[in-house]
């Protein structure tokens, strides 16, 4: 019997299965988490399994069993189009639903581009161009996704877009006639206006004049455009408590907000189109597909839409992954919370006065906090000289810590096949402070985008120093960014030393007083015979870009034990 996942309370998953599991958790909501699994009698195809947790999805999620149906229905009437993830079936049994997708192998998209930067214009054009496909398609079959944002798009293995998560879908359109939709959800950032302003006289989550989903679906799009040519939103909430929204409401898109000053001019009309606050207004699908921005020429873009260089876009977007030491961490609106009741943020995770919100399978922040479970990233292609036993000479190890201890720790001082086997891991390439780009061990032998680009998240870096010194300086850096953060004492700490691990549970408000939610993992490594600590940052639910803007401050803050490229 599998362990369960995160937030089950120990339910057993179904015993049943026309399949085999062959991971832990890699992805996690209140009450549904998802696995990989393989057919019974064979190692592949490796499929996504997500397992929706009946008792809390009714009991706290305030779900109702049509609602999940729904889903399912929906996602499969979807059929198969290359940027949608494909429902392959599903099943139930008394504690649980389960639904077996199509595994994005890619990872998350937005996991990939750096919070505050953004991507180039191809790369933006690549990626807009193929979730206006994904939606575009999801329209024709008159279903709206009414939840698109960063956490729902991912990736597959050649780099191209999947749109995920269909537990808001909604039918829009059923034998030509119209529908309305009268239940608000959705994410504050990435929700269209006339969703949060409607009137609301009978029931908090119910409108008593519905709105187009489609055309809502428009407006998120928008919002994602802009993330990905500035790597953040351009408000908390289309509402006027919003600085953001209220100057670009006065000055009729013209607002002088900096990150608008980001955006090229030829995007800008394109976007002040889908952004249009009047729904009747708004661009159409045919309007954004025949812009002109649009209809430019990609050299990432096949004709069909797919991907026509997939070792060239990871690399690409490898190289603008940087972490820059001389900088402060941010403080400020776009910056983390330091609300005191932040801690408290699971119970109200949208921070949102104007929204009351219908959960979804993939919600935005856990409700247990149950024991980590998650999959680890698979280590560096080759696997010799790395292990979690302990060092094989006391005599190596000592030499090496006196020779790191008193600076920052840095490549160039390890064995010379220690720095071989790093140099193919590509989380360490946005430590370098030098533009001499992606190494060539990394890209010379790739044929696919994830040669290069791993689909685990790149939010880790590797330390010499002992557990005991790294786990209170993780905690201070916390306390420095206004995160709250569990109490570790001298004891607690000995013991994490001695089983080689340390979990610190991190739940707080982001920049956009969204919840955001996850582990500090410290876990024992070897290389090469001498032991050095791996620090993961595993993101249980939020926004990505606010996830990695995260990982990045914490970095700063504890940089001069931070393993870097000379």
């Amino acid at each position: 019997m599998a362990l369960a996942p995160p937030g089950s309370q120990v339910a057993p998953l179904p015993s049943n299965l026309p399949f085999r599991l062959v991971s832990k958790t890699i992805g996690q909501g209140a009450y549904a988490s998802i696995r990989k699994a393989v057919p019974i009698n064979a190692p592949k195809p490796i499929i996504a399994i997500k397992f929706i947790n009946k008792e809390h999805a009714f009991k706290q999620g305030r779900l109702t069993p049509k609602q999940i149906k729904m889903e399912i229905i929906l996602h499969s009437h979807l059929k198969k189009h290359p940027n949608i993830i494909h429902c392959l079936g599903s099943g139930e049994d008394t504690l649980w639903t389960w639904i077996a997708m199509e595994l994005a192998e890619g990872g998350d998209l937005f996991d990939k581009i750096e919070a505050d930067e953004g991507v180039g214009e191809d790369i933006a054009h690549f990626y807009f161009s193929q979730l206006v496909s994904a939606v575009g398609y999801m329209h024709s079959m008159g279903i709206a996704h009414r939840d698109i944002k960063p956490e729902n798009v991912l990736l597959s293995a050649e780099g191209d877009l999947k749109l995920s998560d269909f537990g808001l879908a909604a039918l829009f359109k059923k034998d030509g006639q119209l529908r309305v939709c009268n239940t608000v959800c959705g994410s504050p950032p990435y929700i269209a206006p006339e969703i949060v302003s409607g009137r609301r006289s009978k029931r908090a989550d119910m409108l008593d004049v519905g709105y187009a989903a489609n055309i809502c679906d428009i407006w998120s799009c928008g919002v994602v455009l802009f993330v990905l040519l500035v790597g953040n939103t351009p408000w908390d909430e289309p509402t006027m408590r919003s600085d953001e929204f209220k100057e670009y409401v006065d000055t009729g898109g013209q607002t002088t907000d900096e990150l608008w000053q980001q955006i090229p001019a030829e995007i800008l009309s394109l976007l002040r189109g889908m952004l249009k606050l009047d729904p009747a207004q708004r661009f159409t699908l045919d309007e954004i597909r025949t812009h002109p921005w649009f209809t430019r020429k990609n050299p990432y873009l096949s004709s069909s839409g797919r991907n026509v260089n997939p070792v060239g876009l990871a690399t690409q977007m490898l190289s603008q992954l940087r972490i820059d030491f001389t900088r402060e961490p941010t403080q400020s609106q776009r910056g983390f919370s330091q609300d005191e009741d932040a801690m408290d943020i699971d119970s109200d995770p949208h921070r949102s006065s104007a929204v009351t919100f219908l959960s979804s399978t993939q919600p935005e922040t856990p409700i247990a906090d149950a024991p980590f479970d998650w999959e680890r990233p698979p280590r560096l292609a080759s696997h010799d000289g790395i292990s979690a036993s302990q060092p094989t000479s006391n005599g190596q190890q000592a030499a090496y810590r006196a020779q790191t201890m008193s600076s920052t720790p840095l490549m160039s001082q390890l064995p010379c096949s220690t720095q071989d086997m790093l140099s193919q891991d590509p989380s360490m390439t946005q430590f370098s402070q030098t533009q001499q780009g992606v190494p060539m061990t990394l890209t010379q032998a790739a044929r696919r985008f994830a040669d290069v680009m791993p689909s685990h998240s790149l939010a880790r870096f590797i330390s010499p120093h002992s557990m005991d010194l790294l786990v209170p300086l993780l905690l201070e850096a916390l306390h420095r960014l206004g995160v709250p953060a569990p109490t570790f004492t001298e004891q607690s700490i000995a013991e994490c030393q001695r089983v080689g691990s340390a979990s610190i549970r991190v739940k707080m408000a982001d920049g956009r007083r969204q919840g955001l939610n996850g582990h500090i993992l410290v876990e024992k490594v070897v290389y090469d015979g001498i032991l050095y600590n791996e620090v993961r940052f595993v993101k249980a639910s939020g926004d990505p870009l606010e996830w990695r803007r995260f990982f990045k401050n914490v970095v700063v803050c504890v940089g001069d034990v931070v393993l870097r490229p000379d």
